[in-house]
Order: C-alpha cells, then sequence, then structure tokens
C-alpha cells in the first residue's frame, strides 16, 4: 500500500529534488527550449510545498487537486498545465483513498498518462515527457499484472522511464518549442521527460523508504 502519508512526503521530496536540478532542467531546456522548464517548475514546486501543510490530513484525492489547480496558476511554459492535469487526473483517479493498492496506482499512473497525451496531443517518439511516462505506465502494468507489490512494481517502471528518457536523446522534436529547431533537436535529452524521470524516481524513492525529506 501507498500511504496518504508517503504522498505528502512524495511531493515534498519531488520539490527538493527540483530544486536541486533548477539548474540542470534550464541548461536542457536552454538547448532545445525557452531555458525556464527549470526555474517554471521550481516556482511551481516552491508553492506546491508550501501548501502542504493544509492539506495534510486530506484524502490523497484532495491533495492532488490542490497541487494541480497550484501548478497550473503558478508554471509557465507547457509545463504547467501538462502537470496540472496530470495530478488532475490522478485525483480523479484516487477520489476518497487514504492508501493506494499496486492497481489504484496503476490506475493513477494510466489516467495521468492519458491526461497528458490528450492536453499535449504528444504521442510516443514525439520528444516529450511522454516518451517516458508511457514506457513506465506500460511496465508498471506488465509487473502489476504478473503479481508484484507496487514497491517492486515501481522499480521497474522507473527503470523503463530511465530508458525512456535515454531514447529521447536521438528523436527529432515533434512538439512545442524544441519542434521549431528540426534536426537540431537532434542530440538533446528531453527537458520535460527529464523533470518527469524524477517525478516517478521520487515516488518510488519515498515508497521504498530510501529517501526521506529532511
Amino acid at each position: 500500500m501507498v500511504t496518504q502519508v508517503q504522498i505528502v512526503e512524495w511531493l515534498q521530496v519531488f520539490a527538493s529534488v527540483i530544486e536541486h536540478h533548477k539548474e540542470d532542467l534550464t541548461e536542457l531546456d536552454a538547448s532545445i527550449g525557452d531555458a525556464d522548464h527549470g526555474i517554471n517548475m521550481d516556482r511551481g514546486f516552491k508553492k506546491v510545498r508550501s501548501i502542504l501543510p493544509s492539506v495534510a490530513g486530506k484524502d490523497i484525492s484532495s491533495i492532488f487537486k490542490t497541487v494541480s489547480m497550484t501548478l497550473i496558476s503558478s508554471v509557465g511554459g507547457a509545463s504547467g498545465p501538462l502537470y496540472g492535469t496530470w495530478f488532475l487526473r490522478a485525483s480523479s483517479a484516487t477520489a476518497g483513498k487514504q492508501e493506494l493498492t499496486a492497481k489504484d496506482m496503476l490506475n493513477l499512473l494510466q489516467s495521468g498518462l492519458e491526461g497528458v497525451i490528450e492536453r499535449g496531443k504528444a504521442q510516443l517518439g514525439d520528444k516529450t515527457m511522454v516518451d517516458v511516462l508511457s514506457p513506465a505506465v506500460t511496465a508498471f502494468e506488465q509487473a502489476v499484472n504478473e503479481g508484484m507489490e507496487t514497491v517492486a512494481a515501481l522499480r521497474v517502471a522507473v527503470g523503463a522511464a530511465e530508458g525512456g528518457l535515454k531514447e529521447t536523446i536521438p528523436m527529432l522534436a515533434k512538439k512545442g518549442r524544441a519542434s521549431y529547431l528540426g534536426d537540431r533537436s537532434i542530440g538533446h535529452q528531453d527537458p520535460g521527460g527529464t523533470s518527469a524521470y524524477w517525478m516517478l524516481r521520487s515516488l518510488l524513492e519515498v515508497v521504498e523508504g530510501s529517501r526521506r525529506t529532511k
């Protein structure tokens, strides 16, 4: 089970990871975007971290909905709507829940991915966060169907996400600002995919107990 307490801790950890890697995200985005992904994500998740104490006692769905609204209102560029949509769909998938089974987590991850695809109109191979989230969801679903517990399934999913992230490097960007560069977008890791990978890895680290907030 993934508990409501772990969800709050995950969001705190992810906010810290974004803050720590803000310059890395900015550098990646400078190569193929507007050089603002790190700044925007850090601003949004600083606000998320500041509002978490006010929602820490609520159910998981309510927490995700608050995170969604906070990101949509505070994160610029494409990241705000995409991450906002991911958490909004996660909210719908976890209505009334205080803890999540492996099946619940699968529903959450699938719903988030579907929201991002619908909002961003991106598919696998377009060099976006979908190239990280989609293989992660597929791997998690297969692991759960094979009877793996949540932590083990998340390990498999994060491994698939890392593979998907590396595969964005040789891709030609077909969506967003990066698509304007044509062949010059080849050879650069996607910044949105990078932050999506850290989001999933942060979740794994909290659930398996290898990462704690300070």
